[in-house]
């Protein structure tokens, strides 16, 4: 038992890329159930998703919304925190995301609307993930504003929004 003046020690958790690897390898669903995204394959809420986003709106009353450079969203609902949809700028499925968790550090599994995995993440905090392909290439390391590739090579630069 602590003293109740203790100081409470926090750190955060460090990964190379070869650890973040094996961890997204290990306990990896392989498939997404096709009846699962069935019910998303056309975003319901499209018109009023699409016009919240190009009034800079991200932020509804039951779901949280991300827009894209190339036109797409993606939204989350705040009664399932564990699935991300996203969807063309028509509002029809282009993938779906399933998360371990919502605490840092969690993983993601990224799979097309037939249930293939298309990429997967360890979300290491706000400004670190790794993104590794199916068959656990590198894809990037975002750190900060900056994504790495297995070089250590700038290959994309994002501004983090807080």
């Amino acid at each position: 038992m602590l003293p109740a003046n203790a100081a409470v020690l926090t750190g955060e958790v460090e990964y190379s890329v070869n650890d973040a690897r094996v961890e997204l390898q290990n306990n990896r669903p392989s498939s997404l159930d096709f009846l699962f995204t069935k019910n998303n394959f056309i975003d319901d809420n499209y018109a009023q998703n699409y016009s919240a986003l190009l009034k800079g709106i991200t932020k509804l009353k039951d779901r949280t919304l991300a827009i894209f450079s190339d036109g797409s969203y993606g939204i989350i609902y705040n009664n399932d925190p564990m699935h991300v949809w996203y969807y063309n700028k028509g509002g029809e499925l282009i993938n779906a995301e399933v998360k371990t968790g919502t605490k840092y550090p969690y993983k993601t599994y990224k799979y097309s609307p037939e249930g293939e995995l298309v990429n997967m993440t360890l979300r290491v905090s706000l400004n670190e993930t790794f993104i590794f392909s199916p068959i656990g290439k590198l894809i990037g390391h975002w750190v900060g504003q900056n994504c790495y590739d297995e070089s250590g090579r700038i290959i994309m630069t994002r501004k983090v929004l807080k």
